[in-house]
């Protein structure tokens, strides 16, 4: 049965996942690139899923785990060939890609870990913007259990915890702002 779309051959298919991996904000996995893929009628499921293993096992793209990140290899593959992928396909690939790289950079500015210590658990919290760090904290939980509540609620809330952080120490015990 013939599909129709901009995406003829495993070939386009290929740039297209150079396209986006190369426009990825952070590493991602086989699902997000699948869902990432699908932008067009012409993209085969098992063809994609051929030229990505291909691309892997030709150093174009990495695997570390469950994720993947373009290479200088496959940087520059996509830098010769995406010229060739239609506009209306790249237009397609940077507005799926917008809202994730978003969350991608949010991820990555937004951090909390737990390590076991001698007397508990320490809970390190830290937020970053564009500029550099915004906030680092560590506190001391009695349990893991506790510990990872804590990171849990700081990751699902950063900007709630900052700002209920800053407003506490700018004003004084009546809610006044300090002079």
């Amino acid at each position: 049965m013939a599909r129709f779309g901009f995406i003829h051959d495993k070939l386009d298919i290929k740039l297209l996942i150079l396209y986006i991996m190369d426009r990825v904000a952070a590493p991602i996995d086989f699902d997000t690139l699948t869902d990432l893929s699908m932008c067009d009628n012409g993209v085969d499921y098992f063809q994609f899923a051929e030229a990505a293993a291909e691309l892997t096992d030709s150093g174009h793209l990495e695997q570390n785990g469950e994720l993947y990140a373009v290479t200088d290899k496959g940087r520059r593959a996509c830098a010769a060939g995406e010229s060739s992928l239609s506009p209306v396909i790249r237009q397609r690939c940077d507005r799926r890609l917008a809202p994730l790289n978003q969350a991608l950079k949010r991820k990555a500015q937004v951090r909390a870990q737990v390590a076991e210590q001698s007397q508990g658990f320490d809970v390190c919290l830290s937020m970053d913007d564009d500029q550099g760090s915004l906030f680092s904290l560590t506190l001391l939980s009695p349990t893991r259990e506790d510990a990872q509540r804590i990171a849990d609620g700081f990751l699902a809330h950063p900007d709630r915890v900052y700002n209920g952080l800053l407003g506490v120490l700018l004003t004084d015990g009546e809610g006044r702002e300090c002079q």
